[in-house]
């Protein structure tokens, strides 16, 4: 088992539940995407570019989906939050129940689309 296995396996409920469904939801809309464990979190890449990355917060209650183009992102920005962060948006979740895999599943097609695109948007 690799590490980033072992950061979703080792979290307590709700957490677990949460990421484990995450996890499968990307892996279901993009095929060819790795996870790799960077930075203590599961880190999710397409090719050779990163995409998404999860992150349970313990103290905040809650999983984070956090994107890293999403200054190229136009579908559901304004449900992401960007809080303390000067690029990346997530998703935020304290349930299972509240992910909703309509948005995630589009906005994950989007970011895939766009994995060519760089970290910032330039004019």
């Amino acid at each position: 088992m690799n590490p980033a296995e072992e950061y979703i396996l080792n979290q307590p409920e709700p957490y677990r539940s949460m990421l484990l469904h995450l996890r499968s939801v990307i892996e279901v809309v993009v095929p060819d995407v790795n996870m790799k464990y960077k930075w203590g979190i599961p880190c999710f890449y397409a090719e050779k570019h990163p995409m998404c990355y999860l992150n349970a917060s313990h103290k905040g209650k809650f999983v984070d989906i956090a994107f890293w183009n999403s200054a190229h992102l136009t579908k559901h920005v304004e449900l992401m939050y960007s809080e303390k962060r000067k690029v990346v948006k997530s998703f935020r979740y304290q349930t299972l129940e509240e992910i909703n895999d309509e948005i995630l599943v589009e906005v994950l097609e989007e970011v895939h689309s766009l994995k060519h695109k760089g970290f910032y948007k330039r004019n």
